[in-house]
């Protein structure tokens, strides 16, 4: 039940601050993000020679607007409705689609990657997303997510669910949403239990701080040789 009502709140806190989360990206006011973590996950995709990708999280869609400016056909989902109208008001492909549709196989159409930025929060539910994009990707594609890096995170190494923070944003975002924290080696089990295999490990390295601003896993199927 716990995980019910986690997943839930972490909905109810992007539902309320589709505005401001919209005006933070698109002002420029998340300074990891501006100096590091968007440049990496834009690399780190396009590194894959994809064709087609499948945003999934997109919130208000600028990592989808950022490939199509590369030449790569790219699509968002999200389950906030507010975000993907935020998304199709600048252009693009865009849809709501929850994570639980995702995961219970609603999108169908295989893709070269599908992208996670920053946008798998919760326990069980990211497990069966993952479960699901094992089984969508084709023959060579790839997953890329990109998330906080556990050993660089500040919060106690041990998995369980994390208070949310919107420390250093404006006073405009309220309600932060819960999120799950796992470490180096649950995340790793976790895709080879879902059906994914590691093919490279980056660390984005934040040149003010000496530390990695991130992680980014990139995955194939365990079963691709």
């Amino acid at each position: 039940m716990q995980d019910k009502s986690k997943e839930a709140a972490i909905l109810r806190s992007w539902h309320k601050n589709v505005e401001p989360w919209t005006r933070a990206v698109r002002e420029s006011e998340i300074r990891s993000r501006v100096a590091v973590s968007d440049a990496a996950i834009v690399n780190a995709i396009i590194a894959q020679s994809p064709k087609h990708v499948l945003d999934l999280g997109c919130g208000e869609g600028w990592l989808v607007r950022a490939l199509a400016d590369l030449g790569v056909t790219a699509e968002g989902v999200d389950a906030v409705a507010g975000l993907i109208d935020r998304a199709q008001q600048r252009g693009g492909t865009f849809s709501v689609m929850s994570y639980e549709e995702f995961a219970a196989g609603a999108w169908q159409q295989a893709v070269d990657c599908v992208a996670c930025n920053f946008s798998l929060l919760g326990h069980q539910l990211v497990e069966d997303v993952l479960a699901a994009i094992a089984k969508l990707i084709n023959e060579k594609g790839r997953c890329v997510i990109q998330t906080l890096h556990p050993a660089y995170s500040g919060e106690p190494y041990c998995d369980g669910w994390r208070e949310g923070s919107w420390q250093g944003f404006s006073e405009d975002f309220s309600d932060p949403a819960p999120w799950y924290f796992r470490t180096l080696a649950t995340w790793l089990a976790m895709f080879k239990s879902c059906g994914l295999q590691l093919e490279e490990l980056i660390e984005p390295l934040n040149a003010a701080s000496g530390s990695p601003a991130s992680i980014i896993f990139v995955l194939r199927g365990s079963s691709r040789k």
